[in-house]
């Protein structure tokens, strides 16, 4: 049985087991997978004897993931750029590698919204944290000439737009909404919104009437941001595509099939979702 699994601190929250569980019985493949709850100062050594464990490989989620690429062998391209990886497999001689399969999953890798042949026109990302570095690797690799990035610690928006060059520019929290005018795209990044965590309170009059609006929170997965774009008659993208999207690419290294991420599937952690 080849078995894989999630790595958190906690992990209890993670809708990982019912999304790989679902593919497990839909594809009928013997396998399973498992939440492993390890401390901080325990994952190093905890990744190190994967193999030992029975694992073919792993999810990381937080607060691992930084420790995840130092882990590993041999990482790619995206988990460099981003400093950070949620996806682990062992090789047939035992060689761990990383990956981060977050910038994929995002909202701009599905088909939702394309300005003509330009690609993406400019673009406002609100945060600055892990998920913030997976939508700027995903928006510059799409080719987007302008992204914004907001976020309310300015420093550490300043440290990002450097790491990620000249197309993204480092502006001030209070210049969100006058931002907005000439945006093809918002994403929402911050945890601002989620149950639990203070409004995210943003006039969304500037954006233009084919804007895109993602709010990569889930837990409620429909957000006040999102109820606002849907009542001006913006495209709204919940998180929960990207959640389900990036566990693809896991599962085909682990159990060799690439899996589909189906309405039903779709509809089954919704379900966990709003049961929380």
């Amino acid at each position: 049985m080849l078995r894989a699994c999630v790595i958190g601190w906690p992990v209890e929250h993670s809708r990982s087991p019912i999304i790989h569980g679902y593919w497990l019985a839909a594809y009928g493949i013997d396998g399973a997978y498992e939440k492993e709850a390890v401390r901080p100062e325990d994952f190093a050594a905890f990744v190190q004897t994967l193999g030992e464990r029975g694992y073919v490989g792993a999810n990381v989620t937080l607060p691992h993931k930084e420790a995840a690429l130092r882990a590993a062998r041999s990482t790619d391209a995206a988990a460099i750029a981003m400093g950070a990886a949620n996806t682990l497999w062992l090789d047939a001689e035992g060689v761990l590698h990383a990956a981060n399969t977050d910038a994929t999953a995002s909202p701009i890798s599905t088909p939702k919204r394309r300005n003509g042949t330009r690609g993406w026109a400019r673009s406002l990302v609100l945060g600055a944290g892990g998920a913030a570095r997976a939508i700027l690797y995903g928006l510059l690799a799409a080719g987007v000439p302008k992204i914004l990035l907001a976020n309310r610690t300015r420093a550490r928006a300043d440290s990002l737009a450097k790491l990620f060059g000249p197309k993204v520019e480092a502006i001030d929290w209070e210049e969100r909404e006058p931002a907005l005018a000439g945006c093809s795209l918002l994403v929402n990044t911050t945890s601002l919104g989620m149950t639990g965590q203070g409004p995210l309170v943003i006039d969304l009059s500037a954006l233009p009437p084919d804007a895109v609006v993602s709010d990569l929170v889930y837990n409620p997965l429909e957000t006040d941001l999102l109820a606002a774009a849907r009542a001006r008659g913006l495209t709204a993208v919940d998180g929960l595509g990207m959640l389900l999207h990036q566990a693809v690419p896991g599962f085909e290294r682990w159990f060799g099939l690439r899996p589909e991420v189906s309405p039903d599937l779709r509809a089954r952690v919704a379900a966990t979702l709003e049961a929380s």
